[in-house]
């Protein structure tokens, strides 16, 4: 029987939950990509995603008797939070089978809701396994988060709202897909009323199950998928979602982890509301879309999906902004350990921003320094290598390789058997552009350094841990340096941690 999603949209029940979410225009974002960008509001929804649409509109057509019996559904947290205040609403038990990877804030507003919280498998994939066994053995009513066509009209009402709040052309709206529900709602809605904007979708390059089952024209099944983007980490798309999306999906755009990262950057300058990753999927599309298409003077709408996000994973989203926006590059540089060569190579960087310096002696005739450098794009970064390369450092461009970025950085360093008479200092210093260069200068050039490390945290204060090869008898002239120099500093020459992995 083929399914009128038109009518079951516009009679959907989810205003009883849900909020008819602001569609806003992002001013920073709209000037630098020269597009009109609008962010549908979708993580000011009372569970901070849309999921809470599809969840309640499905719930409400249920009978009196399936709703006594209570429901049940597998979820990463935000359908998990949308079932769970559906059934709040309702009156209705849920148990919610949640994967045990699934973050603590998801996990706790699940629980909050009174719904009854078992984790179990490591993906969505084996929660939805363990979920359909429980709801045949204790007769419960399963509510999928998205292969169901009354879930499907629920987050179809997106895309109403959409085209009622904005009354002229919309060139594309970006969505973020997961198992495919909310593209296939709003794209149900939006190409029977304006075939002509287009519907892209918008998938992590490595989490990316309708990416290749729309290029293969059947339903593929990922062997693995990467849990970044949480809320769309789902291996096998839907029956129904893929043959909607197949039909009325233009292209799907595949966005990295650093992209999505750097989008999170992006809507937080604009809005000053944090996403979570999948809810920063629909502006990283716009970027690279933007990127290859080099298009001005549209119109696009990115759909923010949610925002439930672990705190502690905001130092990861920040470290890797800059890259996802290809401003900060690493680089891995071979300089002689000779005199002089190391205050050169920091002189060849010019006025350029220095993100990170990490170096330790370790061989007698060569260093290799691991260098983070601010930049203004891919470009300017091939043009630096080439630059160090010309001057006499061959140089090693890590921006891209994902071991550099979330481990060697990290553990440049160590012992080293060449680091005798070394005196181990830490300086703090405004955090203005120069202040290295003029720490540097202010050195002697009979003191080799034996170990250099930094780190622009985005603070106000710079912090270096420096080590210093000083012989007995120039400890005097170290001393007037250390009040010369203007810096605040601490010796840690007698630090355990010093003495126990670097000394």
């Amino acid at each position: 029987m083929k399914i009128d999603y038109l009518k079951n949209i516009l009679t959907a029940r989810v205003y009883d939950v849900a909020i008819e979410s602001p569609l806003e225009r992002a001013v920073g974002s709209s000037e630098r990509l020269k597009n009109a960008v609008l962010l549908k509001r979708e993580d000011l929804q009372p569970v901070f995603s849309f999921k809470l649409r599809g969840a309640y509109n499905k719930m409400a057509h249920l009978s009196p008797a399936e709703l006594k019996r209570g429901v049940i559904c597998a979820s990463a947290g935000n359908h998990a939070q949308g079932v769970a205040l559906a059934a709040q609403k309702l009156g209705a038990a849920a148990t919610i089978v949640m994967p045990v990877t699934t973050p603590s804030i998801k996990v706790d507003a699940v629980a909050r809701r009174g719904a009854k919280v078992v984790l179990c498998g490591d993906s969505y994939h084996e929660a939805s396994l363990y979920a359909n066994k429980l709801a045949v053995q204790k007769k419960l009513t399963y509510v999928h988060p998205y292969d169901d066509p009354l879930v499907i009209a629920g987050q179809g009402t997106i895309g109403m709202e959409v085209l009622r709040q904005h009354q002229h052309f919309i060139d594309a709206i970006f969505v973020p897909i997961g198992g495919g529900g909310l593209i296939a709602g709003i794209a149900a809605y939006v190409k029977a009323l304006s075939p002509k904007t287009k519907i892209i979708g918008v998938e992590p390059v490595d989490s990316n199950a309708m990416y290749q089952s729309l290029k293969a024209g059947r339903r593929v099944k990922l062997a693995h998928v990467n849990l970044f983007a949480d809320g769309v980490a789902v291996k096998q798309v839907g029956k129904e979602t893929f043959r909607l999306a197949e039909a009325l999906v233009d292209e799907v755009v595949l966005v990295d982890t650093d992209e999505i990262c750097a989008a999170i950057k992006d809507i937080f300058q604009d809005t000053r509301s944090l996403m979570e990753p999948s809810g920063g999927l629909a502006l990283a599309g716009i970027k690279r879309y933007v990127e290859r298409e080099k298009c001005s003077g549209k119109t696009f709408v990115a759909i923010c999906c949610g925002a439930n996000m672990n705190f502690d994973r905001l130092r990861f989203i920040a470290e890797r902004a800059e890259m996802g926006e290809h401003h900060e590059a690493l680089l891995a540089v071979t300089v002689p350990e000779t005199r002089g060569s190391f205050r050169k190579f920091c002189g060849l960087i010019g006025p350029r921003n220095v993100t990170e310096f990490n170096y330790r002696i370790a061989d007698a005739k060569q260093a290799h320094v691991f260098v983070g450098v601010q930049v203004g794009g891919r470009d300017e970064a091939k043009k630096l290598v080439a630059h160090f390369g010309r001057n006499g450092f061959k140089t090693l461009d890590l921006t891209d390789d994902e071991m550099a970025k979330l481990h060697v950085r990290h553990l440049v360093g160590g012992r080293s058997p060449l680091a005798h008479d070394e005196l181990m200092y830490r300086f703090e210093f405004p955090e203005r552009p120069g202040a290295l260069m003029t720490f540097l200068n202010s050195m002697s050039p009979n003191w080799n350094i034996s170990l250099f490390h930094y780190r622009n945290h985005g603070a106000d204060v710079g912090r270096i841990l420096v080590g210093l090869q000083v012989p007995a008898n120039e400890r005097g002239a170290f001393a007037r340096f250390l009040k010369s120099v203007g810096f605040a500093y601490v010796d840690e020459t007698n630090n355990p941690a010093y003495k126990m992995f670097l000394g």
